[in-house]
């Protein structure tokens, strides 16, 4: 049976490069004071610092990702992102989130937080409703396996797969914010990308939001 990921070891992988990493630092202003929450191997932050000369932060949950990051010198402690943050109001400028929102048991939490302790907010996550999940579950009547990257529903963290309209509601349900930027990473396949900029809650599957707070 294939290593479930529940518990990332990030010494397999302490660096990487991915796509959504350049479009979430094309929202981070020049010099902002950012929190990368669930940072992993500090990998987004290393490329933030690089390229937005911003000053980072992060908390991970699995040990090796937090030894992988302070090795690197990255300012980053252990700890859960989905309950009270060890942050004051306001401390950045900007909060981060990528990809992990879809793996925590209190997602509303997690928003709710990054609310507290920054104006503006980034999080990434893979849209449940893309058409290839659609299509397996309505062929092969079982959980769909395109955005369970390789693993099983029963061997996977990913607790609570979301769309874009369950992230609007999200939203909606914590309140005081709103999504001010969608950015999308591209397929690479001319046809599907097209029809994504149509219809994007099914033909995009790693969706990138900007959200802000209303209330200053």
């Amino acid at each position: 049976m294939r290593n479930d990921n529940r518990n990332y070891n990030y010494n397999d992988y302490p660096s990487e490069k991915r796509m959504e990493y350049t479009l979430v630092a094309d929202l981070i202003p020049t010099g902002s004071r950012v929190v990368d929450l669930a940072c992993g191997n500090g990998a987004l932050m290393e490329q933030l610092i690089a390229t937005r000369q911003a000053v980072c932060e992060g908390i991970e949950l699995s040990p090796s990702g937090v030894e992988v990051c302070q090795s690197k010198g990255l300012k980053v402690i252990e700890g859960r992102v989905d309950e009270k943050l060890p942050y004051a109001d306001n401390q950045f400028d900007v909060a981060v989130c990528n990809v992990t929102i879809q793996m925590l048991m209190y997602p509303e939490t997690l928003l709710s937080e990054m609310k507290r302790i920054a104006p503006r907010q980034v999080i990434s996550f893979p849209n449940f409703a893309y058409f290839k999940n659609r299509l397996d579950l309505l062929l092969n009547g079982r959980m769909p396996k395109q955005l369970l990257f390789g693993y099983q529903w029963y061997n996977t963290g990913h607790i609570h797969q979301l769309s874009i309209r369950d992230f609007e509601e999200l939203v909606a349900a914590v309140g005081g914010l709103e999504i001010t930027t969608r950015s999308f990473v591209p397929m690479g396949m001319k046809p599907i990308d097209m029809l994504g900029g149509l219809f994007p809650g099914w033909f995009r599957k790693v969706v990138i939001m900007e959200t802000r707070r209303t209330n200053g």
